[in-house]
């Protein structure tokens, strides 16, 4: 099912502050039939808002909301054709695995024997059919997320909704979930909206991703595009473990200067400028045109980060992550060749990338 946002808005209003908050802001973006989504961006960028009100728990302040031809922008939350998977899992604890999973079959009226082989379909999916009897409490963080998720996908939804699912996990839990997610998606292919603030997560399984920042989309696009080819300085910072490096750098007579050091020739006109280079864009070499101050060496078996500074650096320290068996000073200056595709142009006052 082919979801699509039209100059989508929601505003929060505070009346006893007289605050207003435009929680998103005029979003439009078209979500391909059985196609994984990851809206993604820090807290409070509106990637939930926008999630809510696709499943009809919020209402939009203006805009419309269309499930393939159909407008469904009024339309009560249970008419959507949707699955909600909430971050706490919202499982009853109550009732056995198979309870939970049943439990909105029998909101819809199907007979028992049909809603109970129908479970068990969905649990095999999301292999959980060995833990049917047992409560949510007996299960781990894993488990239990598998079965919020059985019991979204139970009813055939249209569009599989995500919020934040795996923030409760520990890290190799989140790892193990997120690449089940990946498979149920690809097996059942449900379109699936994921909202994440975790840039890993989101780039590691989404078909595209949708970076948002204070409510307005960033830029829309596969995630390893994104990657490569950020639109400004904020998806440039956001993207990337560990994250860019980024400089105060200006443009003159057809070089890009940080500092002293000429570190690229450019074609752009003379300006002040923010120059990221991505930690992989650092070639250790004696002869190299550009500098930094060794703070320290941190051996991560096929790879080395080196950890150093540099006077224009907007971030306490640059990290640079080259290979093992390359040969780096332990102190003192490491000088640099630079990757022409790792590195980024930004102008200075509106951060956008220069093209």
């Amino acid at each position: 099912m082919k979801v699509v946002l039209e100059h989508l808005t929601k505003i929060f209003t505070n009346k006893k502050k007289s605050e207003v908050t435009r929680a998103v802001d005029d979003l439009n973006i078209e979500i391909p039939d059985g196609k994984l989504i990851g809206l993604l961006g820090p807290s409070g960028c509106g990637k939930s808002t926008t999630l809510y009100m696709i499943s009809g728990l919020q209402e939009p302040t203006s805009g419309r909301i269309f499930f393939g031809e159909d407008d469904v922008t009024d339309l009560a939350p249970e008419k959507r054709g949707i699955g909600l998977v909430f971050q706490n899992y919202a499982l009853y604890p109550h009732m056995t695995v198979a309870q939970n999973i049943i439990f909105p079959l029998l909101n819809l009226k199907w007979n028992k024997k049909e809603a109970a082989v129908r479970a068990f379909e969905v649990a095999k999916i999301v292999q959980i059919e060995n833990l049917m009897d047992r409560k949510p409490s007996e299960l781990s963080g894993g488990q239990q997320q598998r079965v919020a998720i059985a019991r979204a996908l139970v009813k055939s939804p249209n569009v599989l909704l995500l919020d934040e699912p795996l923030s409760n996990l520990d890290a190799r839990l989140r790892l193990q979930t997120r690449e089940e997610i990946k498979r149920i998606q690809r097996e059942t292919g449900v379109t699936t909206i994921f909202v994440t603030h975790d840039q890993e997560e989101a780039m590691s399984i989404s078909d595209y991703i949708v970076v948002m920042k204070l409510g307005v989309v960033q830029q829309v696009g596969k995630p390893q595009d994104v990657y490569d080819d950020p639109v400004n300085l904020f998806v440039a910072n956001f993207l990337g473990t560990p994250p860019i490096n980024i400089f105060k750098g200006y443009i003159k007579d057809g070089g890009v200067y940080i500092a002293d050091e000429k570190v690229l020739d450019t074609e752009f006109e003379d300006q002040d400028v923010f120059v990221g280079i991505r930690p992989e864009g650092f070639i250790v070499a004696d002869d190299g045109e550009f500098s930094t101050d060794i703070r320290q060496l941190e051996v991560m078996g096929r790879d080395i980060s080196i950890v150093s500074t540099h006077p224009e650096s907007t971030k306490p320290t640059i990290r640079t992550i080259v290979d093992a068996d390359v040969k780096v000073p332990t102190s003192g200056k490491v000088r640099f060749h630079l990757k022409p595709n790792k590195v980024f142009l930004f102008n200075a006052e509106t951060e956008m990338r220069l093209k």
